[in-house]
């Protein structure tokens, strides 16, 4: 098993994972950052102003991946 930590990156910082995950491969630990993502996409759902946002996975050797979630709307609203 190998430990993966999981940083919240947005415009104001990083926000590093202080506990981590344990997974038998990468692609375990890179459902778990896009189910992370899902869910902070339907936490700043209701804002207005959304930032864009990243976890970027990170184990003892160094960061493995990133994954994104950017907002990006045209300036008509309705």
């Amino acid at each position: 098993m190998i430990r993966y930590d999981f940083d919240i990156r947005e415009h104001s910082g990083i926000y590093p994972d202080e506990e981590g995950m344990e997974f038998a491969t990468q692609r375990e630990a890179e459902v778990e950052a896009a189910e992370s993502l899902a869910g902070l996409a339907r936490d700043l759902a209701t804002l207005d102003d959304r930032p864009d946002l990243s976890v970027e996975v990170r184990t003892v050797v160094g960061r493995v991946f990133q994954a994104a979630l950017i907002f990006d709307r045209s300036e008509t609203k309705q």
